[in-house]
């Protein structure tokens, strides 16, 4: 179903850059060697509204460049990550469409809970290696991607292991809580990571930045009150950061409260969201870092 049109291999850095004929950019970043011996970590990353790959990826910021550069630094945190998991190969693929909304994207392509499961499994299949796992994760509008996925499949393969909402489920509803459920029950290796923080409470150029339902706190709380009814999801931490874990950490759930009313939107990216995305509820869990501390990674 996808061809891809160009490659592109910036053999300094590791990245691959593929077009295919939807206009999706993917980018694969396996790091300076993939060990055959070890498992692999596929680590989707459909990224942001209105943010380039270049910019999602970051840099070390000089005079005039544009400040996209500096507020998520996956690639950074993607470096930290493999320090921390030296025995595990971590490919992280970033996901761009010409639109630079994945939301807009799908309005354009009816048929994407055909091409968005295709498009992965096209993906993981050119990875190598035999010991495959699926991270699925984004950021603002890339939560569009991971539920148009959910949408596209009958039920979550257990090959995916964990998926991780960064302020990006504006999407939900209750009509994923069934595949969610059955993918959580039914393998013990999953995990469900939810970060939000109190959108609600936002005044943005005079108006509300989200409606009352419209935006992640409000979703986040819904989902995790459909998961209440199936799993104990205990509350540990109510201050700054309101936490909800379940008793084997496979499920959890960060609130940022916001008594200013200010936009966190993308500090849940910055101050190690990615990081913790994909290490929270792991032995590796907060070593080094903090989430929503000071960045734990340096940038080159």
């Amino acid at each position: 179903m996808f061809s891809f049109l160009a490659v592109m291999v910036k053999a300094q850095e590791a990245l691959n850059w593929f077009y295919h004929s939807d206009s999706i950019r993917v980018t694969i970043d396996s790091g300076t060697n993939i060990s055959m011996a070890n498992p692999t970590m596929i680590i989707f990353y459909a990224l942001p509204n209105g943010n380039t790959t270049e910019q999602t990826i970051g840099k070390k910021m000089e005079q005039g460049d544009d400040w996209h550069y500096d507020i998520q630094h996956i690639g950074a945190q993607t470096r930290f990550i493999r320090q921390q998991l030296p025995g595990k190969n971590i490919v992280v693929i970033y996901l761009e469409n010409h639109l630079r909304s994945w939301p807009a994207w799908k309005q354009r392509h009816k048929d994407f809970m055909i091409k968005i499961p295709a498009l992965i499994d096209s993906l993981v299949k050119i990875i190598p290696g035999e010991a495959k796992e699926i991270c699925l994760n984004g950021h603002s509008g890339g939560g569009s991607f991971i539920f148009g996925y959910l949408s596209g499949v009958k039920t979550i393969p257990s090959n995916v292991t964990r998926i991780s909402f960064i302020d990006s489920n504006y999407g939900y509803d209750s009509t994923y809580y069934p595949k969610l459920k059955q993918w959580l029950r039914g393998n013990k290796g999953t995990a469900l990571n939810v970060f939000a923080y109190n959108d609600s409470v936002v005044i943005y150029q005079g108006k509300p930045l989200v409606s009352p339902t419209g935006g992640t706190w409000y979703r986040s709380k819904r989902m995790l009150a459909h998961l209440q009814y199936d799993f104990t999801i205990e509350l540990v931490r109510d201050d700054s950061l309101v936490v909800y874990h379940s008793r084997d950490k496979r499920i959890q759930f960060y609130f940022k409260t916001n008594p200013e009313g200010r936009i966190f939107h993308t500090q849940q990216v910055e101050l190690n969201g990615f990081i913790h995305s994909i290490l929270c509820g792991t032995a590796n869990d907060s070593k080094r870092y903090e989430y929503f501390g000071v960045r734990g990674y340096s940038v080159n």
